[in-house]
């Protein structure tokens, strides 16, 4: 091989490369959330104010797992749980889905913040302060659950309620509907968001009344407003606008999270950014790949990964400057082997 015909082979190589790297671009991926409809145990504590919270189950929650909990009220997850829920999760610590963290919301006491429920039809909220395409899986307790006993998986029904994939987007909250069991008194509304862009899972613990004042027994429970989710965001160490660390612990996508009282870093660019700019879904008929409410057109960056949409501009951008660089190259080889 002449001299000119290695330097046309190694522009080649320098063309064929940032092509190769301009593959879909690693980003830190976020998706957060509660459920507020019937409010969670976090939502609850977070509303009433992580400084000074007014329920007495709140309180003890507080003193147990500290204040930042509840500023971090959207991130009880695991990040690499891949539907292994039962096998990641120990019993008594299925509301603080195994995290040290939030181990105050797995207190088994009878006084929880709870909401009104009644058997048959209802509409269940989720906040989202990151949506992402995922599916929701929500159990009820069985008959004759103790709360003042810790929650256990065989405290739980074996089969959901109900279950959705991709629900629909409204004004921040995905919105889905499910025909729930009868029951009577106090029981518990378990979920389980599991992302279908990433191993990533989140769970919540709702307490709820069936058939009565649902402040007999304790307070009735509150979902943050907006506002004050707004206002708390610069206190929490998780990413509300789908940059930075997912988790507000540092670890990366499917990753486990770590055990522990290790420390939980404040996470970059954490801004109160709830789902201003989301494409409201297309509930569960939306297919695969595709942005919601978009009529089948291809789904942006952010809804697969979190990013937050400008690592593939710059993937690109270095396609381009680098490509342009390899042309010249090839150009200058062939003119000098002529």
């Amino acid at each position: 091989m002449t001299t000119a015909q290695r330097t046309a082979a190694t522009a080649l190589t320098l063309a064929v490369v940032p092509l190769v790297l301009a593959g879909p671009a690693a980003s830190p991926a976020a998706a957060h959330g509660s459920m507020t409809d019937p409010v969670s145990r976090v939502s609850a504590c977070h509303a009433e104010g992580p400084e000074s919270p007014k329920s007495a189950a709140c309180k003890a929650a507080v003193t147990a797992s500290g204040t930042q909990a509840f500023y971090d009220w959207n991130e009880v997850n695991i990040g690499d749980a891949a539907g292994r829920h039962r096998e990641l999760i120990p019993d008594g610590k299925l509301c603080s889905a195994g995290r040290d963290k939030y181990k105050g919301l797995d207190l088994a006491r009878a006084d929880w913040p709870a909401s009104p429920m009644s058997a048959g039809s209802h509409t269940f909220r989720y906040r989202a302060t990151a949506p992402h395409r995922g599916s929701f899986e929500l159990y009820v307790t069985k008959e004759g659950y103790d709360p003042s006993k810790p929650l256990t998986w065989a405290d739980l029904e074996e089969k959901p309620f109900a279950k959705v994939t991709d629900p629909k987007l409204e004004n921040g909250s995905y919105v889905f509907e499910g025909t729930v069991p009868a029951r009577s008194g106090r029981h518990l509304v378990y979920s389980i968001w599991q992302r279908s862009d990433s191993p990533e899972a989140f769970y919540t613990c709702s307490d709820v009344v069936f058939g009565g004042d649902a402040g007999a027994s304790g307070p009735t429970a509150s979902a943050p407003s907006e506002q004050q989710i707004a206002d708390d965001a610069d206190k929490s160490t998780v990413d509300h606008g789908g940059k930075g660390d997912h988790s507000g612990e540092g670890h990366q996508e499917g990753a486990p999270a770590p055990a522990g009282n290790a420390p939980e870093p404040k996470g970059a660019g954490a801004s109160p950014s709830p789902l201003a700019d989301a494409a409201p879904g297309t509930g569960p008929s939306t297919a695969p790949g595709t942005a919601p409410g978009s009529g089948g057109s291809p789904a942006p960056n952010l809804a697969a990964t979190g990013g937050d949409g400008t690592a593939p501009y710059v993937a690109v951008g270095g396609v381009a400057v680098l490509g342009l660089g390899a042309a010249l190259l090839f150009g200058a080889a062939r003119r000098r082997a002529s």
